[in-house]
C-alpha cells in the first residue's frame, strides 16, 4: 500500500478551469485533495465520495478523473486533468487505501476537514472579491475615458488608469506573498498561502511585466 499519491495537472471545478500545471492533486488514506489555487480548493473523506471514474473529453489533453461527491458547498462538475491514463491514476488512489477508510468515527481533523467544506472550494473571501473587482473597473474606466472624451487626442491611447490597476494587484499580491495579516484580510478561515501560491506567482510575473512595458511605452510614446 502507497502512503500517498501526488499528482500534478489542471482542473475544472463548475465553470472555471485551471490549466496544467496550476492544480494538484494529493491523496492519502485519510483525504482526497485538489488544490487548484484561485479555481478553488477541495478536500474530501472516502464518505464524501459516490464515485471516482475516468473521464476523456479530448484524447491526451482532455484526460482525467470525475469525482461524484455529496458535499454541497462544492460544484457538482469536479474533474482534475492529467495527461497520464486516467485508470492509472485511479488505481494509485486505490493503493492509498483512501477509498476504504469510511471510518464513521468523527475525530478533531474531521470537524476541520467538514468546516473547510461548509466553507465552499473558493479561496478568497467574497468581500475581497468584489472589493478588487470594483477597484480594477473603476481605474480601468478612468483609463478609457480619455478615447472617449477626447478621440482625437495625442499621445499613449490608454490612460494612467490602467498602470495604476495593473500596480494595485501588483502590489497586491506582493502583500499576499509577504503579510500574514493581509492574507487574513483576503482568505477564508483555515486558508493559507499554499492555496494560492502558484497563481499568485503567475499573476505578479504578469501584472509586472504589464506594467512595466506600459510605462516604458508611455514614456516614449
Amino acid at each position: 500500500m502507497n502512503e500517498k499519491f501526488t499528482l500534478t495537472g489542471g482542473a475544472r471545478i463548475g465553470k472555471a478551469n485551471a490549466s496544467y500545471p496550476f492544480a494538484k492533486l494529493n491523496v492519502d488514506r485519510n483525504v482526497l485533495k485538489i488544490d487548484a489555487s484561485i479555481v478553488g480548493n477541495l478536500i474530501f473523506q472516502a464518505k464524501d465520495i459516490i464515485e471516482l471514474k475516468p473521464y476523456k473529453s479530448i484524447p491526451v489533453i482532455g484526460n482525467g478523473i470525475k469525482i461524484i461527491h455529496r458535499i454541497e458547498k462544492y460544484s457538482s462538475e469536479v474533474i482534475f486533468w492529467t495527461f497520464k491514463d486516467p485508470n492509472f491514476v485511479l488505481r494509485e488512489i486505490e493503493k492509498t487505501g483512501f477509498l476504504s477508510n469510511t471510518n464513521s468515527v468523527l475525530s478533531e481533523s474531521d470537524l476541520e476537514i467538514i468546516k473547510k467544506q461548509g466553507q465552499g472550494s473558493f479561496p478568497i473571501k467574497k468581500s475581497a472579491v468584489i472589493f478588487f473587482v470594483v477597484v480594477w473597473n473603476l481605474l480601468l474606466l478612468w483609463s478609457f475615458i480619455p478615447i472617449f472624451t477626447n478621440p482625437q487626442g495625442k499621445g499613449f491611447p490608454i490612460g494612467i488608469g490602467a498602470n495604476i490597476a495593473l500596480g494595485f494587484i501588483f502590489l497586491s499580491s506582493i502583500l499576499l506573498l509577504i503579510s500574514k495579516g493581509f492574507r487574513k484580510l483576503i482568505l477564508k478561515e483555515g486558508r493559507d498561502f499554499e492555496d494560492i501560491k502558484k497563481f499568485l506567482y503567475f499573476i505578479i510575473l504578469v501584472t509586472g511585466m504589464l506594467f512595466i512595458s506600459f510605462t516604458v511605452t508611455r514614456l516614449n510614446y
